[in-house]
């Protein structure tokens, strides 16, 4: 039955790359679905591609854990800072802008705002750098789940996903996601509700639940009873870490901020940020709030003999067999989701912005296409081979360089491309400076870590303080570097001043007709 279930799924995801296929001739449409998608399928998008295994086992489980109940501030963060604030401040802006300058990816995008093609070779070189290792470690969160569901050996479950998700995202491109994201993200929804309601029942329902997290006590944390059943927890400042690192880095995330580039209108965009932050609150509140359970089954845990990704699998393991079916579903879906959408971004960034022109010239169309499809390919086997290494061997650079990759990207190009948005003031030496900071900070917590302040040796802390002095980096060496051209200034902000029946500051969308 659980492979019957597996099987159909499978089916429809291929089918739904095959239909879109339409969708995906030339870069517009196989990239950013032609601008042309609807408020559900980009607000799905956007969660899906948000939350992973990586959330659902590794962070769930080492937080829930860590924190107790209090490790639900994430996910009420990731729906706030991560879903909400993202698209108020960042997604209308980001569309009309990214239009205007006619730029498909990021760093593209800070080519044409601040005329300058090394910001745009030295940002793809970040993305493809960090977005790689992120991408391996999707598949780490599936191989307890699927050892336990199916007994199949986690060389199997790497290979398939990859071969899955390579074949229905080189057949519709974004289009395809889109909607099999949106098929994804119904299942985590109603999944994690019922998982959440099972796993609760299992140890009397909430309130006896909530009761026995408050008599958990643990020496080597802290001597307070209740500790794990309060509001913030054993910890608050580095929980104010990982909200910070987990909500407001997908707002310097090129595979999440690239949403707002594909949605069609204003009506899209207004409806689209309700959607995403409900489903956000649901899913990550969920996940943290589940994890918060961890210690009621501590006689069954061994942290230090099989590390903080096994919490919940054993936590899920005494569920029904249709249980375990739906979440071994609800995690493979939350991974592909995520990796369809890095692998787009990863190959589009490394075609547009560094081999045409750089190193094909008069690139047309259909090669672009083509270089994309084949590059998914090759990004796609490489997180696979890492993923593979990792878990056949005792490599662990490897982990480390995931566990930085989201710091150093979010670090990078956050307040860089914010700014750049609202402000005429700020300058291409002030990007540059913040993306070699950020990036060179993360790199050298792998190498120096023991060097570093006892509250930055973790890459979470490190990775949130980056995104932080980046926000301020960027206004102050604005203030003492040669400042933009004024015509380039203007000619990329005129896009807000373009008017139809009202500014598009106010009103977007192909209704419109610019006079």
């Amino acid at each position: 039955m659980k492979l019957l279930i597996l099987i159909i799924y499978f089916a429809v995801l291929i089918g739904i790359g095959l239909y879109c296929r339409k969708n995906a001739t030339d870069v517009n449409g196989f990239v950013l679905g032609g601008r042309n998608v609807g408020p559900w399928l980009t607000a799905f998008a956007y969660g899906t591609s948000y939350f992973s295994a990586v959330v659902f086992v590794g962070y769930a489980g080492q937080f829930g854990w860590k924190y107790g109940i209090a490790a639900t501030w994430a996910g009420i963060g990731n729906a706030i800072i991560g879903s909400l604030l993202a698209w108020v401040i960042l997604g209308r802006r980001t569309r009309i802008m990214t239009q205007h300058l006619d730029s498909a990816t990021m760093p593209q995008f800070f080519e044409k705002r601040f005329g300058s093609s090394a910001l745009k070779i030295i940002s793809s070189i970040i993305i493809f750098i960090f977005l790689i290792p992120y991408t391996a470690s999707l598949y780490n969160g599936l191989s307890r789940l699927f050892r336990m569901a199916f007994h199949i050996d986690y060389a199997y479950c790497i290979i398939i996903m990859a071969v899955l998700t390579a074949i229905y995202v080189i057949a519709g491109g974004y289009m395809a996601t889109a909607i099999n994201d949106f098929i994804q993200g119904i299942i985590m929804l109603f999944g994690m509700i019922v998982i959440i309601a099972a796993v609760l029942k299992s140890k009397g329902g909430l309130m006896a639940s909530l009761d026995g997290l408050a008599r958990v006590t643990d020496p080597a944390v802290t001597d307070t009873p209740g500790i794990f059943n309060s509001f913030f927890g054993p910890d608050p400042l580095n929980l104010l870490f990982v909200v910070i690192l987990t909500s407001l880095g997908t707002w310097g995330l090129p595979q999440m901020v690239q949403k707002f580039y594909a949605i069609t209108n204003e009506e899209a965009v207004k409806r689209g940020t309700i959607i995403s932050t409900l489903f956000a609150l649901v899913v990550a509140g969920g996940c943290y709030f589940l994890g918060g359970f961890g210690r009621l089954f501590s006689n069954q845990i061994d942290i230090e003999k099989n590390g903080f990704d096994s919490i919940i699998p054993t936590m899920l393991s005494g569920l029904s067999p249709a249980l375990i079916a739906l979440v071994v579903i609800l995690v493979l879906s939350a991974s592909m989701s995520t990796l369809s959408s890095l692998v787009i971004t990863s190959s589009a960034t490394l075609t547009l912005d560094l081999i045409k022109d750089h190193v094909v010239k008069d690139m047309s169309q259909k090669k672009q296409v083509i270089c994309i499809r084949f590059l998914i390919v090759v990004f796609i086997a490489i997180s696979a081979i890492l993923a593979l290494i990792q878990y056949k061997s005792s490599v662990t650079f490897i982990a480390q360089l995931m566990g930085v990759s989201w710091g150093a990207l979010a670090g990078a190009f956050l307040a860089p491309f914010m700014y750049a948005l609202y402000s005429k003031k700020v300058t291409k030496a002030s990007c540059m400076v913040c993306f070699l900071f950020s990036s060179l900070l993360m790199v050298a917590n792998i190498f120096f870590r023991p060097y570093f302040p006892t509250i930055l040796q973790s890459p979470i802390n490190c990775g949130a303080v980056a995104m932080l002095l980046g926000l301020v980096i960027v206004p102050l060496v604005s203030l003492i570097t040669p400042k933009p051209e004024d015509q380039m200034v203007e000619e990329a902000f005129a896009c807000y001043e373009k008017t139809a029946v009202v500014p598009l500051r106010e009103a977007l969308g192909r209704e419109t007709t610019e006079k």
